[in-house]
């Protein structure tokens, strides 16, 4: 039985996700702000929670994030950047996730092949980046891609088999992108969490620091 730990447990794919691993037979521990205080933005609260759980865990995803924060659409354009609302997109989507890798060598396993994924977007790639816009959540998907491609290298010198990758799980119908939906092809939150799990079982040691889209492709960065 593969030992499980969701963050971001209560949000739309967080919750997906909870649920598509539950169903399989995973024994889930899932952590969020609305439901156990986890502040994935305070080191204090992410050591204290990280620090009270059953590891080790053979799958991480950190499914927290946010493209809207206190109400700050993203830009149309740079010469809309604030930087409050910018600061506040660093602090969820790039700062967070990299607080919980921190932490990460000490809730994997040595002696097995396991999984740490970080939801990203593929607006996150600087390589893909063909019309602009949404500068401050591109730039803060783009820097959490540089922490798990670092995080990366240095599990691998204590984990060899251990998994650190970004993961884009398309345009998911949820709260968080409900005004955003658009022309864009769009799936459930059951859906995407099928589709996150089923490339994370994909996954091998040979893959770890690298960008990879819902149906398994390599994004480049």
């Amino acid at each position: 039985m593969r030992n499980t730990l969701i963050l971001g447990a209560s949000g739309g794919i967080g919750a997906a996700l909870t649920a598509a691993a539950t169903n399989r037979g995973d024994a889930v521990t899932g952590l969020s702000r609305s439901r156990d205080g986890f502040d994935i933005t305070n080191s204090t609260s992410v050591a204290q929670h990280l620090g009270s759980v059953s590891a080790p865990y053979d799958l991480i995803v950190v499914a927290t994030g946010a493209l809207e924060i206190d109400g700050a659409a993203p830009e149309k354009s740079v010469k809309n950047l604030n930087a409050k609302a910018m600061l506040d997109q660093f602090a969820l989507n790039a700062v967070g996730p990299a607080l919980v890798l921190s932490h990460a060598a000490r809730l994997l396993p040595r002696d097995r092949p396991a999984v740490c994924a970080v939801l990203s977007a593929r607006v996150g790639s600087i390589g893909d980046n063909k019309v602009g816009g949404w500068i401050s959540y591109r730039s803060a998907k783009a820097a959490v891609n540089q922490v798990v491609r670092t995080a990366s290298i240095e599990l691998a010198r204590t984990h060899p088999q251990s998994v650190c990758v970004s993961l884009h799980p398309g345009t998911v119908q949820t709260a968080f992108t409900e005004r955003y939906l658009g022309r864009h092809p769009s799936v459930s939150a059951a859906e995407a969490a099928d589709n996150l799990l089923r490339v994370v079982d994909g996954l091998s040691p040979a893959q770890t620091g690298r960008f990879f889209d819902w149906a398994g492709k390599e994004v480049p960065w």
